[in-house]
């Protein structure tokens, strides 16, 4: 029997790029997890990298507040209701992995997956598609 793959593994590096800039999570899936490695050599505070998930449109809210919170909040607002799933901020060599409810996603929504760091989401960012 086919299953379907409910986890993606992404790569960050010094660079500021993703490995990937569009993600299909399939709606057979319960729970879908986040890989994230840095691939790179510099430290968290220097190049640091996260993924975080929300909508297309809470993107840019979600980016202000985190700009705000620090480096200690990993970007993010603590507990910010926009947020659906983040990994903390890495730096090179480091790993992190989230995961969360596919029921949170909607059909024919449109889902952003980016880097909170300060600056980096200009490029840092993809795409995340419920199929």
């Amino acid at each position: 029997l086919w299953a379907a793959e409910c986890s993606v593994d992404i790569q960050a590096n010094d660079q500021m790029q993703f490995s990937s800039t569009a993600i299909t999570v399939d709606k057979s899936c319960k729970t879908f997890t986040v890989n994230l490695a840095h691939s790179g050599q510099m430290a968290k505070n220097v190049i640091g990298h996260n993924w975080v998930l929300s909508s297309s449109a809470d993107m840019q809210g979600v980016l202000a507040d985190g700009g705000a919170a620090g480096l200690d909040h990993n970007y993010l607002k603590p507990d910010d209701p926009r947020v659906i799933a983040h990994t903390r901020v890495i730096g090179g060599g480091e790993k992190d992995s989230t995961s969360f409810e596919v029921s949170k996603l909607k059909a024919g929504e449109q889902y952003m997956f980016y880097c909170s760091f300060p600056g980096h989401a200009a490029i840092m960012k993809g795409s995340v598609e419920l199929k």
